[in-house]
């Protein structure tokens, strides 16, 4: 499997706007989304690099 770079939270959060995620503010360093249709809210650490192990919970 190829490993995926490293990205920042800007980046991420820019990636997740353009899957129709949108902006609903932020709490401390993390900026939280949501998307029409889906239940859950999305938090993105605004940091200059993002861990390589940062995982969506289940």
């Amino acid at each position: 499997m190829a490993r995926l770079a490293n990205i920042s939270g800007k980046e991420a959060a820019k990636a997740f706007e353009k899957a129709g995620w949108q902006r609903m503010g932020q709490v401390g360093s993390h900026l939280v989304m949501c998307k029409p249709g889906v239940r859950a809210n999305l938090s993105i650490p605004q940091h200059k690099e993002l861990s390589v192990d940062t995982r969506c919970a289940r």
